[in-house]
């Protein structure tokens, strides 16, 4: 499975969507998007979002800190 998490730094809803994913122990690939430009376009064109976080499990997307929608992608009951 591949999870990647696209980030800023400070916002807390980026910090708590880390700290739900370490909590599980799923491993992801964290891409903070306030500084790396052509990372934050692409991860617009998937998401058609500007706002994060943004999780991408095995191509698949959800905006924001949704527990219920992580879990349903990552298998979590």
């Amino acid at each position: 499975m591949k999870v990647i998490l696209y980030t800023s730094a400070t916002w807390m809803w980026c910090i708590k969507v880390k700290s739900y994913l370490n909590s599980k122990n799923v491993d992801f690939e964290e891409v903070n998007v306030s500084e790396d430009r052509v990372a934050a376009m692409g991860m617009v064109n998937k998401s058609h979002s500007r706002g994060v976080p943004v999780i991408e499990v095995n191509g698949d997307i959800v905006v924001g800190y949704d527990v219920n929608a992580i879990n349903s992608l990552l298998g979590i009951s």
